[in-house]
């Protein structure tokens, strides 16, 4: 990639932002999607990206398409749908998505994407929405090691660490892996939480000792701003994308025939906030609810 390929984007949200405008910041022209689930996008035409208004008008002049969506239904719907990316792909291009699905999607979608002739990555990210915007991502990749390297240069443009995690697929395993366990963690401090208050234990003393020993976490710093200030801010991940991806782990853990009785409770806890309205809400909620 000697020369600025032109990127196609579908999915400008709250990752997808971030990761756009730090290509626009490093000089790669960009195309994106005009959609409902976009965040603000005026800062990203000031930078000179151009919107179109399909997926096909998108992908047909780009040289790299990303996919930064909700789930699979989504990605599969950008791949196989009436307004596809299929007829537009040639030898060369390269597919690259972002989102968090279910691994089995995953191969169909990197199937028909090398049947057209182009390169597929999927390349899942960690860290928040501010990473994004700074540009220090996580990500973790899936795909041939010759794509990969062809793929750098675009990648370390929004992200601080990259990871090869092996062929096809195992970029979304993995992810399902980490969001397993941030969320289980996540799940288990908010009942500890709710513990220690009912206890009448002070939530700033439960903090400070946890963060101290063995119960320190990410997680744990992530939550502890709505603990003490109802600030949610810093875990800006919604209640129903965690149990979706939950429950895509737990159908990845059954097919490889592992036990999932803690991920279980943990999408049970999910499953019932999303039951009394609070889907859209960032995960820390879930403390109200339990």
């Amino acid at each position: 990639m000697q020369q600025k390929k032109r990127v196609g984007f579908i999915g400008a949200g709250l990752m997808g932002h971030g990761i756009i405008k730090n290509l626009l910041r490093h000089g790669y022209p960009v195309i994106f999607l005009e959609h409902p689930g976009n965040q603000p996008t005026a800062d990203l035409t000031e930078l000179g990206a151009v919107t179109q208004t399909t997926v096909k008008r998108v992908t047909r002049d780009a040289d790299v398409l990303f996919i930064c969506v909700t789930d699979s239904t989504q990605v599969e719907d950008v791949v196989f749908g009436a307004d596809n990316v299929l007829e537009d792909l040639a030898a060369g291009d390269m597919v690259i998505d972002c989102s968090t699905i279910d691994p089995e999607t995953t191969m169909r979608v990197a199937e028909a994407v090398s049947d057209s002739g182009a390169s597929f990555l999927d390349a899942p990210l960690t860290r928040t929405p501010l990473e994004a915007e700074a540009g220090r991502l996580n990500v973790i990749v899936g795909g041939d090691a010759n794509t990969l390297e062809r793929a750098r240069p675009l990648l370390t443009c929004f992200a601080e660490n990259i990871y090869h995690a092996g062929p096809v697929g195992a970029g979304h395993t993995l992810k399902l892996l980490h969001n397993y366990v941030s969320l289980g963690n996540a799940a288990v401090l908010a009942e500890a939480a709710v513990c220690a208050q009912h206890s009448g234990v002070d939530i700033r003393v439960f903090l400070e000792v946890l963060s101290a020993g063995g119960g320190d976490s990410i997680a744990l710093h992530r939550l502890k701003p709505y603990l003490t200030d109802r600030d949610a801010s810093a875990f800006r991940f919604s209640v129903a994308n965690s149990l979706k991806d939950m429950r895509y782990y737990v159908r990845m853990a059954d097919r490889s025939g592992t036990t999932a009785v803690v991920a279980d409770a943990v999408t049970r806890v999910l499953q019932t906030a999303a039951e009394k309205g609070h889907g859209a809400d960032p995960l820390p909620t879930i403390i109200d609810v339990l």
